[in-house]
């Protein structure tokens, strides 16, 4: 059996552990309000006594979770779908790289599609920033959450770093578990999805050459693509506001837009599961520079995710009104604009009114317009073999 007593700190609970924090978690006097929210057909007491009787993390996930998610998708997604799940088996573990446009939804809809075909789940790397109190660690550590520590110093960093690049080679290798991680350490705010900062750290756990390092990891990219993006006006707030000075996050900023990402319409939703990197590409890498083996792997890494990112009409309206033109004008009518330019104009006036309207807008177009700048900008590479992106 793989000894993992050195990650106690990172790891997801054990069994044990799960079933000892559901049970603290039970005892919670809000517990009968998320009842009556997620199961509104059953006793408000129903969660509670599910939570009381769970041994283990599956039992949790199948008997709790993966119907929440499906509540989530049935009453905040107009339609929902998915592709690519031949690119995973059930027999070989894998590091799925995702872009990242929710806190929460991201990976919590990746399981629900691994659950739905008979793979198993996926343990999930997430930032403690997220943890802001107990009730919250008990849930998603609940969850097979990998503790990603943030907000250290650059030392600690470095062994931080060191020591989830080794969690997840070996849960990875030794078949143990896969390992969903976002391409980037934050979601991406301005529509781009590009991947950041991640491919040196899984490196520093590798004990062989770097094509062998890579290969073992089987890195999957993934897309997830909503018509309305979660936190939409969050985002353009935020850059609004980093632009003039250094964005401080409020109390409970973080949980207020997980729960507005979960609870904010989506509109159509689209998860992509990617081909795994390739042999070829990967040794490819290996003869380059260093610094320009990780970019290589970059890469082909964003090339799978934006290739596999569902533009939706929103996005075409968005980017004929960012730039002035009529591009796109044949793939959406005069209602689909009225009804964004509703959207949009409604999402900016709830935030405070101090902030630069222009502004705030410039930047909400772009999270809708850029997903378009980069399918074109990949087809340019695909046209001319240059590296746009």
């Amino acid at each position: 059996m793989l000894d993992l007593s050195e990650f106690e700190s990172i790891s997801p609970y054990t069994d044990e552990e799960a079933a000892e924090a559901l049970s603290k978690l039970a005892d919670y006097p809000f517990l009968s309000k998320v009842s009556q929210q997620f199961f509104p057909e059953e006793d408000p007491d129903f969660l509670k006594n599910v939570l009381k009787s769970i041994k283990t993390i599956d039992q949790f996930q199948v008997l709790v979770m993966q119907k929440v998610v499906r509540w989530v998708l049935e009453h905040t997604a107009k339609n929902f779908s998915y592709d690519g799940v031949s690119n995973i088996s059930a027999d070989k573990k894998f590091l799925a790289l995702s872009n990242h446009r929710d806190i929460i939804l991201d990976p919590a809809i990746t399981q629900l599609i691994l659950y739905t075909n008979g793979i198993p789940m996926t343990e999930i790397a997430v930032g403690d920033n997220l943890i802001t109190n107990k009730a919250i660690e008990y849930l998603i550590r609940s969850n097979r959450m990998i503790k990603v520590v943030r907000g250290i110093s650059a030392r600690e960093l470095y062994l931080s770093s060191q020591m989830l690049s080794k969690y997840i080679r070996l849960n990875i290798t030794n078949q143990r578990s896969s390992i969903w991680l976002a391409q980037r350490q934050l979601r991406t705010k301005n529509g781009y999805d590009l991947t950041e900062g991640l491919l040196k750290m899984l490196d520093m756990s590798g004990t062989a050459d770097f094509q062998t390092n890579f290969e073992e990891l089987n890195i999957t990219p993934m897309s997830v693509s909503y018509e309305y993006e979660p936190c939409d006006i969050l985002k353009a707030r935020e850059l609004v506001i980093s632009r003039k000075h250094k964005y401080v996050k409020a109390e409970g900023e973080d949980f207020n837009s997980i729960v507005t990402g979960i609870m904010q319409p989506k509109g159509n939703i689209h998860m992509n599961i990617g081909t795994p990197l390739t042999s070829d590409e990967i040794a490819a890498a290996a003869l380059c520079d260093k610094n320009d083996r990780y970019q290589l792997i970059r890469h082909a890494v964003d090339t799978r995710v934006i290739d596999g990112y569902h533009l939706w009409k929103n996005n075409y309206v968005a980017y004929d009104i960012a730039n002035h033109g009529f591009k796109y004008s044949h793939l959406y009518d005069q209602a689909d604009i009225e009804k964004f330019v509703a959207y949009m104009e409604h999402q900016l006036d709830t935030v405070e009114p101090e902030l630069n309207r222009s502004d705030l807008r410039k930047h909400f177009l772009e999270i809708y317009a850029n997903p378009v700048i980069a399918k074109e900008l990949l087809k340019k590479e695909q046209q001319t073999g240059a590296i746009l992106l």
